[in-house]
């Protein structure tokens, strides 16, 4: 399939204090699928994230197979929903905190009249493109071959900027759109020259497969180019409203991702099984050495008002590239934590 004209355009179209306080917040206003609290005055909170294997799934696993939720008072149950069904449940407001908020995603939201905030990050970007080809050996060489490539994607969308800075024009590339599932598959079977996929995927395309190679990606171009090194990639987002009224549940969902982040790194053999268990034929021995290479999954929980360099030079790229038309306002970034 040969890439529509516009395919930045193309791939918008598709995206479719204390607990006490916390508790008489949630009492006064919260949707069905929002903070409520229980006849026992327990607080909880249902959060929407994309189905595993996807990282907004991983720390979701450890938090429920280590209790860190309950041990801070504040019970997180999760549903978990494809990328489609998860951006038409978190525009519409039916659930009002999202674990899979891809920071150009939710740009795009705000330019659809929808008021998100970016609440923390999790996750720094992270994308590869593999490949068995001889003649492949950098980006520049996939101009007439077959690429791969989940396109209606943020992260499609952000390997389109580091492409057009290795001098490659991705309407030179026949593209192959499949779903992210759909990607191992393409690479292991070899039906496209070269295959661009993310983690976890990525982990287990190279144990299952480990004479593929890996192009260079050319990440020191984005320092050169915005002049820092972060890269804010996927995080918590919430409705706007919804977070300047629970500011006590964003600070305790803040302690809780940040305590599962530091038991992943402290126990990564432990925490691997939990995340395993969450993904079909999910191998331990894998998301380990995952998450023993940082370098690769780039476990980053902070707070996204101390990102804000980052934020900024995803959102540049974006406008760049044509994935966004505008700067989002300034409210996206939530600055109570």
């Amino acid at each position: 399939m040969i890439p529509p004209r516009n395919p930045s355009v193309t791939r918008r179209t598709l995206l479719g204090g204390g607990l006490s306080a916390m508790a008489l917040a949630a009492a006064g206003c919260g949707s069905a699928e929002g903070l409520t609290v229980a006849s026992d005055g327990r607080a909880s909170i249902r959060i929407l994230a994309f189905r595993a294997p996807s990282l907004g799934a991983f720390l979701p696993a450890v938090i429920k197979s280590q209790g860190i939720d309950v041990a801070h008072n504040l019970r997180v149950s999760y549903a978990y929903a494809t990328p489609d069904n998860y951006n038409t449940e978190f525009a519409s407001g039916h659930y009002e905190v999202g674990a899979s908020a891809a920071l150009l995603s939710e740009a795009l939201r705000t330019e659809r009249g929808v008021a998100v905030s970016y609440l923390f990050n999790l996750f720094d970007y992270f994308t590869a493109v593999v490949t068995s080809d001889p003649a492949i050996r950098g980006l520049g060489d996939l101009r007439g071959h077959s690429l791969a490539a989940a396109t209606g994607t943020t992260n499609h969308a952000m390997f389109e900027w580091f492409a057009r800075q290795a001098g490659l024009d991705l309407y030179k590339v026949e593209l192959l759109n499949q779903t992210t599932a759909g990607l191992s598959t393409m690479a292991l079977m070899g039906r496209a020259d070269a295959t661009e996929i993310w983690e976890p995927a990525y982990s287990s395309l190279r144990h299952a497969k480990p004479g593929i190679r890996t192009l260079d990606l050319g990440l020191p171009n984005w320092q050169r180019a915005f002049g820092t090194d972060q890269m804010p990639y996927l995080g918590l987002a919430a409705h706007s409203a919804w977070a300047r009224s629970h500011p006590d549940a964003v600070a305790t969902l803040y302690k809780i991702y940040s305590d599962a982040a530091t038991f992943t790194r402290r126990e990564p053999a432990k925490a691997a099984k939990a995340i395993a268990a969450a993904i079909p034929k999910g191998k331990p021995a894998t998301i380990q050495a995952l998450i023993e290479d940082n370098a690769r999954l780039r476990l980053n929980v902070r707070p996204a008002a101390q990102l804000t360099a980052g934020i900024g030079a995803v959102f540049d790229a974006g406008r760049q590239t044509g994935y966004l038309t505008k700067n989002p306002p300034a409210g996206i970034v939530y600055r109570g934590l």
